[in-house]
């Protein structure tokens, strides 16, 4: 799974990606900082509020003080990506245009199931 992210994950200030389903589960996480811990990641309810807030969007971009978090939609759920303030965008955007297509084919062809097993 995380090959179809290796792109993403090794841009320059990136700190994590996350892809969420329309119900708020995780698809696949996998954070480079230690900023998860931070944060109550598996709570349910939070994450249910952030996918109904984003309902009808299509792609975000939320600027903090010291981070951003870029959001896309897809045809499975929420792609997003935590990186630090100077990421370049423009790659972002281009990395995340070439993987849609290859989650959407993905999940055409095999179902997602198989596509995210975890690695014992």
């Amino acid at each position: 799974m995380r090959k179809l992210f290796n792109d993403i994950l090794v841009m320059e200030q990136v700190n994590g990606v996350m892809l969420i389903s329309f119900e708020g589960q995780f698809i696949f996480k996998e954070f480079l900082s230690s900023i998860a811990e931070s944060v109550d990641l598996e709570n349910p309810s939070w994450w249910s509020c952030i996918i109904d807030s984003l309902s009808g969007i299509k792609e975000a971009e939320m600027v903090f003080t010291n981070k951003r978090l870029y959001i896309r939609k897809t045809n499975i759920g929420y792609l997003m990506i935590l990186m630090g303030i100077f990421a370049p965008i423009a790659m972002m955007r281009l990395n995340c245009d070439m993987l849609i297509p290859a989650l959407n084919q993905a999940k055409a062809n095999k179902g997602l199931k198989r596509l995210f097993k975890k690695k014992t």
